[in-house]
């Protein structure tokens, strides 16, 4: 099963560093669309219509919660990815699949994509077509 996943996120290096390990240690995750800004985020989730989505939350000119609202009338499931653990509460509310702290851990990554993936039927066939 290929999970579509875009990620978002203000910092060059945490984006750089999320898709190297998402593709050496997460082989099912096909990153989609990468954006550095709450403007770009959502043109790109508009534009990829992503199962997943690895978002940031403090970021120039908005944050992850601004994206989400501007993107609720679509489907996919969150991650937040975070430096911040003062937005756990409100990152729930929004129904995340899990938040993790940064510098991210690689067994938290696995296991977080791993029970989303087993937990959440994500629209997507075994071949990755809708």
């Amino acid at each position: 099963m290929i999970v579509r996943t875009v990620l978002i996120d203000d910092e060059s290096s945490a984006r750089e560093t999320l898709q190297f390990q998402l593709q050496h240690f997460l082989p099912q995750v096909q990153v989609v669309g990468v954006a550095e800004s709450v403007e770009s985020g959502i043109a790109m989730i508009e534009k990829c219509q992503p199962d997943l989505v690895f978002l940031d939350i403090e970021m120039p000119l908005g944050s992850g919660f601004d994206i989400l609202d501007a993107t609720k009338h679509l489907k996919f499931q969150v991650i937040f990815i975070t430096a911040f653990g003062h937005y756990a509460l409100q990152a729930f509310k929004f129904s995340a699949a899990a938040y993790l702290m940064k510098p991210v851990r690689i067994g938290e990554l696995k296991e977080a994509v791993i029970l989303l993936v087993a937990i959440v039927p994500l629209a997507i066939s075994a071949d990755g077509t809708r």
